[in-house]
C-alpha cells in the first residue's frame, strides 16, 4: 500500500494543496481510507495528533451517507444499462464478505472495518451493512469503532514503530 500512497502523494505534490488536505482526501477515498491517510501523513511528516484527527475525520465523514444512500443509489443504477453490470459486480464482491459478519453483526462489522487488511475498511463495511439491512445506528456505531481500531493499529505501524526502531 505504501507504494500506492507514495504515488498519490507525489501526484498531489504537483498542485499547491496543503499536505493536511491531501491526507484528508486520501482518508476519504475507498480502498485507501484511514490506512492510506496515516501512511501519507507519516510520509509528509504531519505531526501525529494532527494526522490522527485528519484521518479519523476523513474516513468517518462518508459513512453516514454510504449507509443511507447505497441501497437507493444501487436500485437506481440497476435500472440503467450502463451501470447495471458494475453495480451487480460490486454487490457480488461486497456480499461475498458477508460470512465474516454473520456470527455477530456488531462485532463482526467492527472487526471487519478495524483490522487493516486488503478488501476491508469503512467503505466496504458500510456497503455491506447497507446491503444486509443492518440498522443504521448499529452499523454506524460498529463502523465508527472499527475506524478507531484501525486508527490505533495504523498509528502504531506508521508513527510508534518507526520511533521505536529509531531508538535502537
Amino acid at each position: 500500500m505504501e507504494g500506492i500512497v507514495e504515488s498519490i502523494v507525489e501526484w498531489f505534490a504537483n498542485f499547491p494543496i496543503p499536505k493536511e488536505i491531501v491526507t484528508f482526501i486520501i482518508s476519504m477515498l475507498p480502498v485507501l481510507e484511514l490506512r492510506g491517510g496515516m501512511v501519507a501523513a507519516a510520509l509528509m511528516e504531519i505531526p501525529f495528533f494532527k494526522a490522527l484527527a485528519i484521518c479519523l475525520t476523513g474516513n468517518i465523514l462518508p459513512i453516514p451517507f454510504l449507509l443511507l444512500l447505497v441501497n437507493p443509489l444501487f436500485a437506481w443504477m440497476k435500472n440503467t444499462k450502463l451501470f447495471r453490470p458494475t453495480v451487480e459486480k460490486l454487490e457480488k464482491r461486497t456480499l461475498s464478505k458477508k460470512d465474516k459478519l454473520e456470527k455477530g453483526e456488531f462485532w463482526g462489522l467492527l472487526i471487519f472495518v478495524g483490522i487493516p487488511l486488503p478488501g476491508t475498511g469503512a467503505w466496504t463495511g458500510a456497503m455491506l451493512a447497507a446491503l444486509l439491512g443492518i440498522k443504521f445506528k448499529k452499523s454506524a456505531t460498529a463502523i465508527g469503532l472499527g475506524v478507531i481500531l484501525a486508527a490505533a493499529i495504523m498509528s502504531f505501524i506508521t508513527y510508534a514503530l518507526p520511533w521505536i526502531i529509531a531508538q535502537f
